[in-house]
């Protein structure tokens, strides 16, 4: 069986420790625990016939008072960058962090999570951006920890993206 690591990577609070707590156990908690450091999670995964562990780091999120540790991303196979689609500034953020990884890491494989989807009255990424974010290459999906929507969907997506390369 392969294993694979993958990193969740945004800023605080967009909702990658919900994301992994949806896909690993399906569950989700209105609790909000701040990640420090990282948080390990794995995950057997069927990508075509090729069955996968993933290694899921969850790494605490990424602003102007703490710095992302690039080394937590040595080994990776594959990033989920994580946005929050209620707050517009956490896109930019993933796009600043993209290119930090770039030019550490080089081009990995990976997908756009636009989180929150289920806060319908709060969403602030409109379609023209989501098209941008997508002409910019982007794979990207609108995602819901809450609901479960394409929580599975953005996973296999990059297993599926890592197994291609």
């Amino acid at each position: 069986m392969l294993t694979k690591k993958i990193c969740l990577l945004g800023s605080f609070s967009v909702g990658k420790t919900s994301l992994v707590a949806r896909f690993v156990q399906s569950v989700f908690s209105e609790e909000y625990l701040t990640t420090v450091g990282v948080k390990v999670d794995k995950k057997i995964v069927l990508s075509g016939d090729q069955e996968m562990m993933l290694m899921i780091w969850d790494l605490a999120g990424d602003d102007d008072f703490q710095r992302m540790n690039l080394n937590f991303l040595r080994g990776s196979a594959g990033i989920i960058y994580v946005a929050d689609g209620t707050r517009p500034a956490s896109v930019d953020a993933v796009l600043d962090l993209r290119d930090r990884v770039r030019t550490n890491l080089g081009d990995l494989p990976s997908v756009l999570a636009l989180n929150k989807a289920d806060l319908v009255d709060a969403w602030q990424i409109d379609e023209a951006r989501l098209a941008q974010l997508q002409d910019g290459g982007w794979s990207a999906r609108k995602t819901s920890a809450k609901d479960g929507s394409n929580v599975e969907e953005t996973f296999s997506e990059l297993a599926s993206r890592m197994l291609s390369k």
